[in-house]
């Protein structure tokens, strides 16, 4: 640290200390590491930037009008981490690579328990405006085996950028759970991934203007897949060609996950059969591979 005295740097020092060994006595080894780290990492970013006590302020401000704005349907929190980068690096860290399994991404604010049940084929779209699109698949193993009765969850904003949560009238729609059938498979119908915005009305907009990001998310849709024995996914897809994979605003993209799309003229058949009302029609395949648990 250019321009800190000797004798500054023992103060500085000394108080890292005494604060690491308060924790000395924690039962829990686990949380004592953290909480130690955790200490010195502030410390260093603290004594590192020099802060000054009215940023200090600045940043309590901040996280308090993040909890504030954080709600039942809105988890800004979460939003601070994704747009950091550290949802993505926690992502990472716990999701390590294994041979040909599918990689993770981002969980986002938005995943809601118990979706509604889906049978293969069926619609998620609920009624909310896109284009839609079938989306198809298989679920395996890493050996290649399919991995029947796998739990696939799926979620997505609509044409507009927005979940249904983002409403206020209860409505359900761009969400469902599927049960993969006994050759691994799925269907289902849903909405062609489009950009959207993340919320950016709170703090973590406030950031993201200050510091000259778009908020804007690359157009994807959600899944998570679990089965007994293999490891939890928690994923997406994404468009090729979308021009937002390059600047998505929570770090989420990654090459193996963007899928090739195709869009299908008003009265081109469908797969199952269904009458889309003259209108066009979009499809990907995206098959799922499952790390060991």
């Amino acid at each position: 640290m250019a321009g800190v005295s000797p004798e500054q740097r023992a103060r500085e020092e000394e108080l890292v200390e005494r604060v690491v060994a308060s924790f000395a006595a924690t039962p829990d080894p686990r949380l004592r590491h953290v909480l130690e780290e955790l200490v010195r990492h502030l410390h260093g970013f603290v004594r590192s930037v020099r802060l000054t006590e009215e940023e200090w302020s600045a940043a309590v401000a901040f996280l308090t009008r993040t909890g504030h704005t954080t709600s039942g349907t809105r988890q800004e929190f979460v939003l601070l981490s994704d747009v950091l980068g550290l949802s993505m690096q926690t992502v990472a860290v716990n999701n390590e690579a294994y041979r040909s399994a599918t990689e993770a991404t981002v969980f986002g604010p938005f995943f809601v328990d118990e979706a509604p049940e889906v049978e293969q084929g069926g619609d998620i779209g609920g009624g909310a405006p896109g284009e839609p699109a079938w989306v198809h698949g298989t679920v395996a193993d890493v050996e290649g085996r399919p991995v029947p009765g796998a739990r696939i969850e799926v979620w997505e904003a609509d044409e507009e950028g927005l979940y249904d949560v983002q409403h206020d009238d209860g409505r359900t729609y761009g969400r469902g759970r599927l049960v993969a059938d006994e050759a691994g498979g799925y269907r289902f119908w849903g909405l062609f991934p489009t950009p959207y915005p993340i919320p950016d009305d709170g703090p973590v907009g406030d950031l993201l203007a200050a510091t000259g990001r778009s908020p804007l998310r690359a157009a994807h849709l959600h899944f998570m897949v679990s089965a007994p024995g293999h490891r939890t996914l928690v994923t997406h897809i994404f468009v090729r060609g979308d021009e937002l994979l390059e600047r998505d605003s929570v770090f989420g993209v990654k090459e193996s996950l963007v899928v090739d799309w195709e869009h299908h003229p008003a009265g081109a058949p469908a797969p199952d059969g269904r009458e889309l009302g003259g209108r066009g029609w979009a499809s990907a395949r995206f098959d799922i591979v499952l790390a060991p648990a």
